[in-house]
Parts: structure tokens; C-alpha cells; sequence
């Protein structure tokens, strides 16, 4: 069973390994690159795990099985805060299709939700198609032939 974990300080070190893992293996879904952020320190990691615990924005760890095995951030916009926006996913490989991913994309509607925030999530990310299945909806993940041109929100 996948159970989430709301990013946190004191999970750092599990953030950054999944985190590098995701920009390995999806060398051009991120706004960033493995080589930029393998570079940075402990301080930096802390940092940023802090930044997806506001008011304004929240990080999900997903993990099963003595292992975190996707991820998934949302910041509520920063002109617009009645708006959300799913900033980063990914789910290993051996956990796609099982619906870690619609578990991690419905924890951050939840979160807009409490927000008050709409999630026109699907406006950005042409590489993720929701497909129906008779029990659960799963992600079809694919890349994109070229990275994201989103603009980059320090994760």
C-alpha cells in the first residue's frame, strides 16, 4: 500500500534522493537537470524541502514497501493564489500504472481544495494522460521530446 508523506525538513534526505532519482530517469520532464542539482548541499535540500511546507505550497513523498517511489509539489500561483499548480511529478518506473500517480495528483487537489484554490492542472502538463481502468485511474507518463518550458520553481 502507497502511503504519503507531506514533505518536511526532517525529510530532506529522502526528498533529494527521490528528487535526483525523478531527473535521472526523466532526464526532460523537469525545469532542471541531474548535473545542477547533485551539486547542492545539505542547506540547500533543507531549504527547499521548507519551501514545499507553506501556506502557499506542499510536497508529497510517495512510499511502499521500504521505499519512496514518486513525488509530487503544488504551489498555489503566486499573482493568482485562487489557482494551484502541479509543479512537479514523477513515479518509478516499477510503481507506474499502479496509481501512485493519481494517489499524488489527488493529495494536491485535496490540498488546493483546503485552499480554496481551483487546479486546472492539465493545462501544462501535455506529458501525463489520465486513462480510465476499471478499478482506478492510472497515469501514462511520457516524456516530452524537448524539456519543460515551465518556468523553474526551486524544488
Amino acid at each position: 500500500m502507497v502511503i504519503l508523506h507531506p514533505i518536511t525538513p526532517t525529510l530532506s534526505s529522502s526528498y533529494k534522493a527521490v528528487r535526483l532519482r525523478a531527473l535521472q530517469d526523466a532526464p526532460t520532464a523537469f525545469g532542471s537537470t541531474y548535473a545542477r542539482e547533485s551539486q547542492f548541499c545539505e542547506a540547500d535540500w533543507q531549504s527547499r524541502a521548507t519551501n514545499l511546507c507553506t501556506p502557499r505550497s506542499i510536497g508529497y513523498l510517495a512510499h511502499e514497501q521500504d521505499e519512496y517511489c514518486g513525488i509530487a509539489a503544488g504551489f498555489l500561483k503566486e499573482q493568482n493564489p485562487q489557482y494551484a499548480e502541479l509543479v512537479s511529478m514523477w513515479v518509478a518506473p516499477d510503481h507506474r500504472r499502479s496509481g501512485t500517480g493519481q494517489l499524488l495528483i489527488n493529495a494536491i487537489e485535496s490540498w488546493a481544495r483546503r485552499n480554496e484554490a481551483h487546479t486546472p492542472f492539465n493545462s501544462w502538463l501535455p506529458t501525463i494522460t489520465l486513462r480510465p481502468s476499471p478499478s482506478i485511474s492510472v497515469l501514462d507518463s511520457r516524456p516530452p521530446a524537448t524539456p519543460n518550458p515551465t518556468p523553474t520553481i526551486p524544488l
